[in-house]
């Protein structure tokens, strides 16, 4: 089912929006007069080269990086210049692309070992002496 549904992200850098604004920061003149900061958009619902199986996918395994309408929005700001705060944007976005066809494993169901079992006891034990020779003497 995921097969189906991967892309290359290079289709997607068509309907790619971008905006600039100045970034925050240190970094003195360069900061206030240069836009450095680059915003990466993309309107995921809208898009022509995803088709609705893969829009539906993105739009739930990207929920947490979307707005309300379902736009993507990464920014990046750490660069002096503006290309190179776009070309590290651009990056993001495609590993975050190919990242959110990846399928986890599933995981393998093991028992502990004889050993790590012992282990685990013989540190239980070890742990309690610790704490019963701190406690105070019995009254008598």
């Amino acid at each position: 089912m995921i097969s189906e549904l991967k892309i290359n992200p290079e289709v997607l850098h068509p309907e790619i929006a971008f905006q600039t604004a100045r970034s925050g920061g240190k970094g003195g003149q360069n900061v206030n007069k240069v836009e450095t900061k680059v915003e990466l958009r993309l309107d995921i619902p809208n898009s022509q080269a995803l088709n609705e199986e893969q829009k539906e996918f993105l739009l739930k395994k990207l929920a947490n990086k979307l707005t309300n309408e379902g736009v993507l929005i990464l920014i990046h700001q750490t660069e002096r210049s503006q290309l190179a705060n776009k070309e590290r944007v651009i990056r993001k976005f495609d590993r975050l692309i190919r990242e959110a066809f990846v399928v986890p494993r599933r995981r393998r169901a093991t028992r502990p070992t004889l050993a790590s079992n012992r282990r685990r006891i013989q540190s239980k034990k070890q742990r309690s002496e610790t704490k019963k020779m701190r406690r105070k003497p019995p009254r008598e």
